[in-house]
C-alpha cells in the first residue's frame, strides 16, 4: 500500500465527514424550530390569544418574509464569497447569528407573537445564508464521481443529528416537563447548543478554496466586485443554458418541498393531531431519511440523477392527495414516513446535480443563485398555503394546492440536458485550473 496515497484518502475523508457534520448540527434547526416543536408551540402557546387559523397564517407569512429576505442577499453573499476566498468566513457569521437568535427562544412564552417571530426569522435568515457557502464548498470537497453520495451522505446525517436531537427534546417535553413551557422553551437552546459544537469541524478541517477575481482584479470593493461578478454571469445566461433551465426547475419543486416541511405540523395542529404524535411522526421522517437518502445516492447511480429526482416528485404529488383526507393520528405518521422516504434524497440529488454543473471557481456564486431559487420557491409555497387558508378558512386545501409545484418540476426538469451542463462546467474548470498553474 503506498503510505502517501493512503494518507491523502484518510484526509479527504476527514475533510468530507467534517463537511457533513454541519448538517448534522445546522439540521437540528430544521427539525425542532421550523418542523415540529416551535410551530407546535407558537399555535398552542404563544399565538394561541389569536384563535382560529391565524397563528397558522401568521406562522405561514414568517416564513415567507424570512426567505424573501435570504433571497435578495444570496447571490451578493455568494460572488463576495468567491471573490474574497471568505465562504468558511460568512458561514461562521451568518451560523453564529443564526445560533444567538435560537438561544434567545428559550425566554419566549405565552402572549409573546412578535419577538418569536422576530427572533424565527434571524435564525431563519442565519441558516439559510450559511448553507450557501456551505453548498459551495460541496464541489471543492467531493470529487465528481463521489458528489451524489456525498451530498447524500450530509442529508443522512443531517437527519440522524437532527433526529437525535429531537427525540432528546420529545423526551424532554413529554417526560420530564410534561405540561409545562419549559420543556418546549429549553429545547429551543440545546438547537443552539448542537448547531455550534458541530460547526467547528467544518471551520477546522474543510480548507477555503481560493479566492477568485478574474475579470474583476483585486483591491475593488467586496459588494462592488459581487455585483460586477452577478452582472458578468447574467450576460452569460445563454452560456449556462442548462443550468440555469434547472434551476427554474428545481424553485418550481422545491417550493412545494420546502412547504411541506414547514407548514406540515402546523396544519396537523390546527385539525386536532396532539403535540406528542406531531413530534413523533417528524421523528420519524428523520430515521426514515437517513437510509432512503443513502439509497437515493446509489439508486441514482442506475436510473440516473435526474430521473430519480423526478420519481420523488411523483411521489410527492401523491402524498398532497393523501393530505387531504387526514383526519387521524395515524394517517399524519403515514404521511411522514412517505415523506421521509423522498425528502431527503430529492435534495441531495439536486444539489449534487447543480454542483456538477456549477463551475468550482464560482461555487458560492453559483449556489448563491442555487439559494435564490430555493429561496423564492419558498415563499411561494407557504404563501400559497396561507393565502388559501385564509380564504377558505382552514387549510385541507393548501394541501392539494401544493400538488400544482410537483407536477411542474417533473415537466421542466424532464427539458434540463443534464449532460451538456456538466460538459460546460468541465471545460470552465479546465480553463480555470490551466490559469492557476501557468
Amino acid at each position: 500500500m503506498n503510505p502517501i496515497k493512503s494518507t491523502k484518502d484518510f484526509v479527504h475523508q476527514q475533510m468530507i465527514n467534517a463537511w457533513c457534520m454541519y448538517d448534522w448540527g445546522s439540521s437540528a434547526f430544521s427539525t425542532t424550530i421550523e418542523a415540529a416543536v416551535l410551530p407546535a408551540f407558537f399555535e398552542g402557546v404563544i399565538a394561541a390569544p389569536l384563535g382560529g387559523n391565524r397563528p397558522t397564517v401568521y406562522w405561514g407569512y414568517a416564513n415567507s418574509i424570512a426567505l424573501l429576505v435570504s433571497a435578495l442577499l444570496a447571490p451578493i453573499l455568494g460572488s463576495i464569497a468567491d471573490y474574497m476566498g471568505s465562504k468558511k468566513r460568512l458561514l461562521a457569521t451568518f451560523a453564529g447569528i443564526g445560533i444567538f437568535a435560537t438561544a434567545l427562544l428559550t425566554f419566549m412564552d405565552a402572549g409573546m407573537v412578535w419577538p418569536t417571530l422576530i427572533l424565527f426569522f434571524l435564525g431563519s435568515i442565519g441558516l439559510g445564508a450559511s448553507y450557501i457557502f456551505y453548498d459551495a464548498l460541496l464541489p471543492h470537497v467531493a470529487n465528481e464521481d463521489e458528489i451524489d453520495y456525498v451530498s447524500s451522505k450530509g442529508y443522512a446525517l443531517g437527519y440522524l443529528g437532527g433526529g437525535i436531537l429531537l427525540a432528546i427534546n420529545l423526551v424532554m417535553i413529554m417526560v420530564i416537563w410534561k405540561g409545562s413551557s419549559l420543556g418546549p422553551r429549553l429545547s429551543f437552546f440545546t438547537v443552539a447548543i448542537w448547531w455550534a459544537i458541530f460547526t467547528i469541524p467544518l471551520l477546522r478541517r474543510v480548507p477555503e478554496p481560493p479566492a477568485n477575481t478574474e475579470g474583476i482584479g483585486a483591491g475593488v470593493n467586496p459588494v462592488r466586485a459581487s455585483f460586477q461578478r452577478i452582472g458578468q454571469t447574467l450576460h452569460e445566461i445563454r452560456k449556462y443554458g442548462e443550468l440555469f433551465k434547472f434551476l427554474i426547475a428545481f424553485w418550481i419543486y422545491n417550493d412545494g418541498i420546502g412547504t411541506v416541511i414547514k407548514m406540515a405540523t402546523i396544519y396537523g395542529a390546527e385539525i386536532g393531531i396532539g403535540m406528542t404524535d406531531l413530534i413523533g411522526a417528524l421523528l420519524l421522517t428523520q430515521f426514515v431519511g437517513i437510509p432512503f437518502s443513502l439509497l437515493f445516492g446509489k439508486f441514482s447511480h442506475k436510473l440516473g440523477t435526474k430521473r430519480s429526482i423526478m420519481v420523488g416528485l411523483g411521489w410527492y404529488a401523491l402524498l398532497m392527495v393523501g393530505g387531504f383526507f387526514m383526519s387521524q393520528p395515524w394517517h399524519f405518521w403515514a404521511l411522514a414516513f412517505g415523506v421521509g422516504m423522498v425528502q431527503g434524497g430529492t435534495q441531495a440529488l439536486s444539489r449534487s446535480l447543480f454542483g456538477l454543473m456549477a463551475p468550482k471557481a464560482r461555487s458560492a456564486e453559483f449556489f448563491g443563485f442555487y439559494d435564490v431559487s430555493s429561496k423564492f420557491a419558498g415563499i411561494a409555497g407557504p404563501l400559497l398555503f396561507s393565502v388559501v387558508g385564509q380564504l377558505m378558512g382552514e387549510s385541507r386545501l393548501s394541501i392539494i394546492s401544493l400538488m400544482v409545484f410537483f407536477i411542474g418540476g417533473i415537466v421542466l426538469l424532464g427539458r434540463v440536458n443534464e449532460a451538456e451542463g456538466i460538459r460546460v462546467a468541465a471545460a470552465e474548470n479546465a480553463q480555470y485550473s490551466g490559469q492557476q498553474t501557468s
